[in-house]
């Protein structure tokens, strides 16, 4: 496997099935096309046997474009408001964690699996990173990481469609503060912004190529500087490594492997958007802010594929982002701490 992933040949057939993916899907006016397309061309491929592996740092890279490009939108009075949303920030960490816990309980108990690989099976964080925690505890790596791949996979799925068969797009007015393409400043960015990853990569700080880049970028523009605007072609780009990425973790075997497990992670996840739909619209209502903004803020989504939802669709991207960067990065920080906390009541169960 390690060779096939290796393999510039099999890595360009990959990204031409993802490119072709992504024709398709604006030929049918499939929504955020450059994200679903490549995904479920990947996945469908995959899935039918085809040997589709994803090209080295492919997600990597997505992120690092997608965090950039959030990163211009945060102009001095983005800064302001999401400063202005910081308690409802807090509060949601707060709901996002004890929705872990109601899933991992349920997961524990529909499926008999052991209360510890159930926790960071459900727990809302990145995959690698509850991988990570899961080997750290000596628990089913293999579980937890399936586990999250079907949640965000169905999460990045349901949400846009759902949103465009409502009709909602474009409810704030949110726009990068660089309008103009300059080459020199988009080198500029590129460096320093590929240096905020590689710091928070030296600090073991979770989607560091996504929140590094971000946050570099945040700050160069709350600063008032701005160096570039990035092209669409970039940004469709960086959607497309993204969604591969995301695609090319699916096989034939993957729901072969527990068929009643997994089909009761895509029920809680089911619930979990549900959920946290709910909470989403009692934010909105709370804060002041625009519902569409606030529930796909709170959705249980991986940062990536939500940012890129709420980027295209016009939803408050630099909210959006700001929500799901903080909840990952609290989630990663405090699991194991919360684990070693409630842990004996999965155990007792």
């Amino acid at each position: 496997m390690n060779k096939l992933r290796a393999s510039p040949l099999r890595a360009a057939v990959t990204l031409t099935c993802a490119l072709a993916g992504a024709q398709l899907a604006v030929w049918l006016g499939i929504p955020l096309p450059w994200f679903t397309g490549p995904l479920l061309a990947v996945a469908g491929a995959r899935m039918s046997g085809v040997e589709l592996p994803a090209p080295p740092r492919a997600r990597d890279a997505g992120q690092w474009i997608i965090g950039a490009a959030l990163g211009l939108y945060f102009t001095p009075e983005v800064t302001r408001e999401v400063l202005r949303l910081a308690p409802w920030i807090a509060l949601n960490v707060v709901f996002v964690i004890a929705l872990g816990l109601a899933g991992a309980l349920a997961l524990h108990r529909s499926t008999g699996e052991d209360g510890a690989t159930s926790f960071f099976a459900m727990a809302i964080g990145g995959a690698s990173e509850m991988a990570a925690q899961a080997e750290r505890h000596g628990v089913r790596v293999d579980r937890v990481a399936a586990a999250h791949s079907l949640r965000i996979m169905l999460v990045a799925l349901i949400v846009p469609f759902t949103l465009q068969s409502l009709g909602v797009h474009g409810v704030d007015v949110y726009s990068p503060a660089a309008r103009e393409f300059n080459l020199v400043g988009f080198i500029a960015l590129a460096a320093v912004t590929g240096g905020g990853a590689i710091v928070l990569l030296r600090l073991n700080a979770p989607n560091a190529w996504m929140i590094g880049p971000l946050l570099v970028a945040g700050a160069i523009t709350a600063g008032g500087q701005t160096f570039s605007a990035l092209p669409t072609s970039i940004v469709n780009a960086g959607q497309l490594l993204i969604g591969v990425a995301l695609g090319a973790r699916f096989s034939r075997e993957f729901f072969r492997a527990a068929p009643r497990y997994l089909s009761m992670v895509a029920l809680i996840t089911l619930g979990y958007l549900a959920a946290a739909a709910s909470f989403g619209w009692a934010l909105a209502f709370a804060s002041d802010a625009a519902a569409s903004t606030m529930i796909l803020a709170t959705t249980p989504g991986g940062i990536g594929e939500m940012a890129i939802t709420a980027k295209v669709l016009q939803l408050g991207a630099p909210i959006v982002s700001a929500f799901h960067a903080i909840r990952m990065a609290a989630v990663v920080l405090t699991i194991g701490a919360l684990y070693r906390a409630v842990g004996f009541l999965l155990r007792r169960q």
